[in-house]
């Protein structure tokens, strides 16, 4: 649309109006509520096609996949009691998907099996619904996800965009005004949650969608709001325990700035113990009930990592055999160690200089200093730091872009065996479409030396081929899963490469400051 000009003398000859650039619907100037509003509209279609297709274990019996799990698990909180949830008796067998997330994963799951068993009881019943699949059921459980999502994590996401627009982060008025709109869109249409919630299905829609709306807390000012949803997430999925350095300095560095620490601080954990109280009720009238949920929490006989994730201990394996070297308890022992010594660095920023700014790195910082290194690490779990990576796209597109890359490139085996490579070529295509929208710069345009270009294009190059050979070319029968240990190391380059150059961002910052303070006295 062009431009509107101020009233001329009417001419003989008038000059033509200059062409201008194609705008899309998060194109300024726009109106807000109906562009957040369209914005989240499309994100809601993308999310009801990509779950058209194929999920986890379909069709795959005895023990089918994460989406049997779930209905599993709806089946077992609607006909057993609390006390039952997370024990092994003749209802429930633990060794057929029994229950392993906290608390309020469970009460989710009772009420979408309530929602379910109203409308198709056969898919729920108790022991005989075990493996169920319909056209109905799937239709069902989908909506469940799709709920979750719409009702979670799509409020959090614009709650936390207009904060960000608000200034809670620093930046200029020109970056927040003109950006937001890009930015609510990187972060609702990100592919890697859209695949596995709603391809693969999973709900961490809920759980990230608790962590955002505590991150919008945080930069609102609304500490104890964020203090309740950030343990709701916790509740929700353990792995949210990922975020919790960076909350926890954050919070701390803020709170020993104000006139009264000790009282803040006790408001926080006031907060922080009655959500926990709340939530863990049913299970608190005995030490032995609170515990045998602990202990399925922690599946620590599992190993130290499974399958081929792109972390430290299963990259190393190829040359240091972890698991054949080492009990449970040393390797314990050595991936706490590594987690809080790669965290540290981010963890000591936070509490000496909390800025908004910072907790976004920091987020990052911490939840893939827990990827790397910590215990029991499935490729989803890259779905963690990829949540404050997506809030720092305006700060660090190409740090975003490049993630989103390799993160799906992470998962590309699990996407391949759930039959999901329709939706992953699709998803993975539309979401560049937006990134490298017409009109939409937002610091994409960088100069990089020649010598950087050529690195940083081998390991992308032998991506590219690694996703044609995976599907075309049999690996050797000595290695059959060669292919996926190429992934692995690939992949892992990259997120050491990410993780180092965020630690060093977040370190910046108070370079920075300390430049502007200068300046400032003088």
């Amino acid at each position: 649309m062009a431009k509107p000009t101020k009233p001329r003398r009417a001419s003989t000859t008038s000059a033509p109006d200059p062409p201008t650039a194609a705008r899309l619907p998060w194109h300024p100037p726009a109106p807000p509520v109906p562009t957040a509003l369209l914005i989240s509209l499309a994100a809601l279609l993308v999310r009801a096609l990509v779950s058209v297709g194929p999920y986890s274990g379909q069709g795959a019996a005895p023990k089918f996949g994460d989406y049997e799990a779930q209905r599993h698990w709806m089946e077992l909180t609607l006909h057993l009691p609390p006390s039952d949830w997370y024990r092994n008796t003749s209802d429930n067998d633990l060794a057929y998907w029994g229950l392993d997330y906290p608390p309020l994963s469970a009460y989710q799951s009772l009420l979408h099996g309530r929602l379910i068993n109203a409308s198709l009881p056969d898919a729920v019943a108790l022991r005989l619904s075990r493996g169920f699949e319909s056209p109905e059921s799937k239709l069902l459980m989908r909506w469940t996800v799709l709920s979750s999502d719409l009702v979670v994590f799509f409020p959090a996401a614009l709650w936390f965009v207009w904060a960000y627009a608000k200034g809670a982060v620093d930046g200029s008025g020109e970056e927040r005004r003109d950006g937001w709109m890009w930015l609510l869109a990187m972060v609702l249409i990100n592919p890697c949650l859209l695949l596995i919630d709603h391809g693969h299905f999973q709900y961490n829609c809920i759980s990230l969608g608790l962590t955002l709306g505590a991150i919008a807390g945080v930069l609102s000012r609304n500490e104890l709001a964020a203090a309740a949803l950030f343990s709701l997430a916790i509740n929700h999925k353990q792995m949210s325990l990922y975020f919790a350095p960076a909350f926890f300095s954050h919070l701390l560095g803020k709170c020993l700035k104000r006139k009264y620490p000790i009282v803040e601080i006790m408001k926080l954990g006031f907060v922080v113990l009655g959500t926990f109280a709340l939530v863990w009720w049913p299970f608190l009238h005995s030490y032995e009930a609170a515990l045998q949920v602990i202990s399925r929490l922690a599946p620590f006989e599992r190993g130290i990592y499974e399958d081929y994730v792109a972390n430290f201990w299963c990259s190393t394996s190829i040359i240091i055999k972890w698991k054949r070297l080492f009990a449970i308890k040393p390797l314990k022992l050595m991936s706490l160690s590594a987690t809080i010594l790669a965290f540290l660095p981010s963890f000591v920023q936070q509490v000496k200089s909390p800025s908004n700014l910072g907790f976004l790195y920091s987020l990052m910082n911490s939840s893939f200093s827990f990827y790397l290194f910590s215990y029991q690490v499935h490729e989803k779990s890259i779905l963690l730091p990829l949540l404050p990576a997506s809030l720092l796209a305006l700060k660090e597109p190409h740090l975003y872009g490049w993630f989103v890359y390799y993160a799906l490139f992470s998962m590309y085996p699990l996407i391949c065996r759930d039959q999901l490579l329709l939706q992953y070529i699709a998803v993975l295509g539309l979401f560049f479409l937006i990134y490298y929208s017409p009109g939409d710069s937002h610091g994409k345009r960088l100069k990089v030396p020649f010598g950087a270009k050529v690195v940083f294009s081998l390991p992308c190059l032998g991506s590219l081929l690694l996703h044609i050979t995976y599907l075309q070319i049999e690996p050797p029968k000595r290695y059959p899963f060669l292919f996926d240990a190429l992934i692995m190391f690939i992949c892992f380059s990259q997120f050491v490469i990410l993780t180092l150059y965020s630690n060093y961002k977040q370190w910046m910052l108070d370079t920075h400051s300390r430049s502007v303070g200068l300046k400032k006295d003088l």
